[in-house]
């Protein structure tokens, strides 16, 4: 079973006892996801990008519904965007993929949606796992390149840049990891541009939210 991006960071981002997602700050999940759709894109071979600009290369449908509407408005325009400016063009329709995403791993059995009401009112949704295989091997696989000199795959490559720039690196290793493999994320993240990009776009759009805020970008559980 091949998952999205947006399944991988899903998983990642749920605490599995509680199922909840893990606070992200107050810009949530949604430049993840919406960087996840483009790193989705982008592995399918329907978009290319440099550190410039994102060009659409191939607009016929994935079959995936929560790549084909992105993929479509990208289509549709008629001047370039860089990967920041999509992120940030896509999240509007970050609930979407989310939304989508979940229903996806609820169906394939791997996790459980419970609903509460709370003050009889308002409904609270939690997802707890109920077959934890793939969000295991998707964690073996990046701890195996993160703690090794191995030639990670290309979708290895881009999802390794993705956590990285999610601040969720901490979801796979401990602490002392984290910081040990700096130089390991930043040598992965050389090996292609679209992670370059999609890195520095997800990362310095968090930044902004966080700034202004008053805060800085981080996770807690």
């Amino acid at each position: 079973m091949v998952l999205t991006f947006a399944e991988e960071i899903l998983l990642l981002a749920l605490d599995d006892e509680s199922g909840r997602f893990v606070r992200m700050g107050a810009q949530g999940l949604g430049y993840p996801l919406a960087g996840a759709v483009l790193m989705d894109l982008a592995l399918r071979g329907k978009i290319d990008a440099d550190l410039e600009k994102v060009e659409v290369i191939d607009a016929s449908p994935t079959g995936e519904k929560l790549l084909d509407g992105p993929l479509e408005r990208m289509a549709g325009e008629s001047e370039s965007f860089s990967a920041r400016e999509w992120v940030g063009r896509l999240l509007p329709e970050a609930d979407a993929v989310e939304e989508g995403a979940l229903s996806r791993l609820v169906e394939r059995g791997i996790l459980r949606l419970e609903e509460k009401k709370i003050l009889w009112v308002f409904k609270e949704r939690r997802y707890p796992m109920v077959d934890d295989t793939e969000e295991k091997e998707v964690k073996r696989r990046l701890v195996d390149v993160l703690l090794s000199d191995v030639i990670p795959s290309p979708r290895d490559v881009a999802l390794i840049a993705l956590v990285d720039a999610c601040d969720l690196l901490g979801t796979i290793l401990s602490a002392r990891e984290v910081e040990r493999v700096g130089p390991r994320v930043e040598q992965i993240r050389k090996l292609d541009l679209i992670g370059q990009a999609m890195t520095s776009a997800v990362w310095n759009l968090r930044l902004e939210i966080a700034r202004s805020m008053g805060g800085a970008p981080g996770i807690s559980y």
